[in-house]
């Protein structure tokens, strides 16, 4: 491969070679990319195209007929795909009759023969050339910055699978937060088990928002591979199911890890399995019943150092309730008088914090990042997954995070059965303490709850995703739970003036 800023030019031998380029860029586009395929006939652009689309559906027989006499062929796959043919089109202005516009917008465009409408395809355009070369054939790739960051990335991770011993994997999209990672599935030529890549790119820094510090600074959450692979190890030293990890670039931010399996705590219709969830609670106790170092060795030269939950990044998280929520929820911003009496009220719960218990605790634990695996035991049948946010703090927040899943509705029942079963697990253990554990678990409930009705608005107006959203009147709910706590009283008291309830 050669490249400069503006091109790449690839050297593909021979059909394996261009279909495994059509697979990578179906794990690079976005919707509204429009991707021009030019080259003779017999060059590969249907070939690339329809590894393209087979790739994006995960169905390496998918019926993918050429649109030559249609025109446009459209494919509901994870992001919407429209094929077009223009080879046939008698004027460009036909184009916006085939419903160029509205495929663009919602989905990705890919276009054979664009010389016959150069003129109505964006300017902000993927092209790709093909031609033959010698028995292969030459691809070269122009892209404006953001398509081209995007193709480098995914030819970065093919060239990382190549040099780890997965030359030739197949590579099928596996989820992405829309933030910092997404995930792929690799499947190795040949025999062999799938395995996971976790793509976590490194990122610039945001702007400052407190101190002169970017949000994760100052929220202590990961900005690199080293905490994830720390903890991987460190829990897996301490009999937990977490990802081996069998390769890492950790200044590309690349990793391959192991596949824990598919199977979450929720049912086919969403809803909590309380098995599942009783058996976390069980992995949960156990887990604060442990000494875990600060401190954690990667690399004979990185060593991480396990954050702790301070009060600046409780206050900041529990301050989205007043940035967000509140202006949303009335329509007013927080006075000065209700800005300082909030905050006071947040300084006063968190120096009762002082004497709870403190240890690690892995800061998201709820279904998205729980995997069941039902053939192990104990421990083992909890298989977990994004914990590189971890931090040395409170034990409750964690309980709190799993009883009131934010994006589950975990009934008053089986909440309640949850608590009780981790309050005898702790006993059993000796040296517990129930009453500091449960004020805690309520301030730390109450923390968790304040942020997430903040970022549920946050997502909504900042960030133009207002899926979040239905789960407010869940966060709410659980916050009342926490407000049942006397220690909770002051800051009950200020919701309830400031008109903050349930949704």
């Amino acid at each position: 491969m050669t490249a400069t800023d503006t091109s790449i030019s690839l050297f593909l031998a021979d059909d394996t070679a261009t279909a495994q380029l059509g697979e990578d860029l179906a794990l690079a586009l976005k919707a509204g990319d429009c991707v021009a395929l030019s080259g003779d006939l017999g060059a590969g652009k249907s070939s690339l195209a329809r590894a393209l689309l087979r790739a994006m559906a995960d169905d390496a027989e998918l019926d993918v007929p050429s649109p030559t006499f249609t025109l446009v062929q459209s494919y509901e796959l994870r992001i919407p795909v429209s094929h077009f043919d223009l080879y046939r089109l008698g004027d460009p202005s036909e184009l916006m009759e085939l419903g160029f516009d509205e495929a663009l917008q919602t989905g990705i465009c890919l276009v054979e023969w664009p010389e016959m409408a150069e003129s109505e395809l964006p300017k902000e355009r993927i092209v790709i050339k093909l031609e033959h070369e010698g028995e292969g054939r030459r691809a070269t790739i122009m892209a404006p910055a953001r398509q081209m960051a995007r193709i480098r990335r995914v030819l970065a991770i093919r060239a990382f699978l190549d040099a780890n011993g997965y030359a030739g994997a197949r590579r099928r999209f596996l989820t992405g937060d829309a933030s910092l990672r997404a995930y792929e599935s690799i499947y190795p030529r040949g025999e062999g088990s799938r395995v996971i890549l976790m793509d976590w790119p490194p990122l610039p820094e945001g702007p400052a928002v407190l101190d002169g510090k970017p949000y994760p600074k100052v929220a202590h959450l990961a900005e690199n591979a080293y905490p994830f692979v720390a903890l991987a190890d460190i829990l897996r030293e301490n009999g937990f199911a977490t990802p081996e990890i069998f390769s890492v670039d950790y200044e590309q931010g690349i990793l391959l890890i192991e596949d824990l399996g598919t199977d979450g705590v929720l049912d086919e219709h969403g809803r909590p399995i309380a098995e599942r969830y009783r058996a976390s609670v069980a992995c949960l106790a156990h887990l604060h019943s442990l000494v875990i170092p600060h401190d954690i060795p990667v690399t004979p030269d990185h060593t991480h150092h396990i954050p702790d939950f301070d009060r600046t990044a409780m206050k900041m998280e529990a301050r989205l309730l007043l940035d967000w929520h509140l202006p949303w929820k009335r329509g007013t911003p927080a006075s000065d008088a209700e800005r300082a009496d909030y905050l006071a009220i947040w300084d006063q719960l968190i120096d009762q914090l002082d004497d709870a218990e403190k240890n690690l605790l892995l800061r998201d634990m709820h279904s998205p990042n729980i995997i069941w695996r039902a053939a192990e035991k104990g421990i083992q049948r909890i298989g977990l997954i994004d914990f590189q946010d971890a931090m040395i703090g409170p034990t409750s927040y964690d309980l709190a995070s799993l009883v009131q899943d934010a994006r589950v509705t975990i009934e008053r029942d089986l909440h309640d059965q949850l608590i009780s079963d981790y309050l005898a697990l702790r006993h059993a253990q000796g040296g517990f303490d129930e009453a500091k554990f449960l004020k805690s678990w309520a301030i730390m409930s109450a923390q968790r709850n304040c942020k997430l009705a903040g970022l549920w608005v946050r997502l909504l107006q900042r960030d133009g995703k207002p899926g979040y959203l239905k789960h407010m009147p869940r966060t709410l709910a659980y916050l009342a739970i926490a407000f049942e706590h006397e220690a909770l009283a002051p800051l009950r008291e200020w919701c309830e003036k400031a008109g903050i309830g349930r949704a």
